[in-house]
């Protein structure tokens, strides 16, 4: 059995450490293309038993040489799954996966951070406030959140795993460039996952762009 590989990342901004484990990776054909998919976990530096994350990751062709295009996309059950046009998810996901298999190698980061950190049942009761008229920002605030709960120190702990120091991001979020830097992945561009808006999603990116920052035409 292969020995389980362990890396220590840390940040001046984010405490504590993390510790991130592979633990396990299989071939993993897709209608998108042909990729590897790839287990971790992370978990507080030597702490035993603490594991804080996990993160399903797909990565396509040889990672060396030129920095890969990346995306760290937040899991969206209803987005990704039941293809919600509240949001925008669904659909960065699958470009992010159509881009990747175009140019032949990349890597895809699947966080468990449902609802912008709030978790799955909340998002849903986030989603009733907004029925009432709430944006996306206001219900988790109405709930008691954060705007957003997320972090992005695993994600960085995984690509340094993955011997990568350099990356072409696939995001309109500048947190996760701010957090990629932070842990060492240098982002030599920025690629923007934008999407015709939908009826349904107009408000939503509005919000996103001007109480988020996110960097949306």
């Amino acid at each position: 059995m292969e020995l389980l590989a362990r890396i220590s990342f840390m940040s001046q901004f984010l405490s504590p450490a993390i510790d991130v484990r592979k633990v396990a990776e299989a071939d993993f054909p897709t209608r998108f293309g042909h990729f590897r998919i790839l287990g971790f976990e992370g978990s507080i530096a030597g702490v035993a038993a603490s594991i804080v994350e996990e993160a399903v990751v797909l990565t396509m062709g040889d990672l060396s040489g030129s920095p890969p295009l990346v995306r760290i996309h937040s899991q969206c059950l209803t987005g990704d799954v039941f293809h919600s046009l509240r949001c925008d998810c669904g659909g960065q996901l699958e470009l992010a996966l159509h881009s990747i298999a175009a140019e032949g190698r990349g890597v895809l980061i699947y966080e468990n951070q449902e609802g912008r950190g709030i978790g799955l049942l909340n998002k849903l009761r986030a989603y009733e406030l907004q029925d009432q008229g709430a944006d996306t920002v206001e219900a988790n605030q109405q709930l008691g959140f954060e705007a957003d709960l997320r972090g992005y120190q695993l994600a960085g702990a995984i690509l340094r795993y993955l011997d990568l120091d350099a990356v072409r991001l696939m995001s309109n979020n500048p947190e996760k460039i701010q957090a990629l830097e932070r842990a060492g992945v240098r982002v030599t561009e920025r690629v923007p996952s934008i999407l015709p808006p939908h009826d349904s999603t107009e408000d939503y990116l509005r919000t996103k762009r001007e109480k988020l920052g996110h960097l949306l035409d």
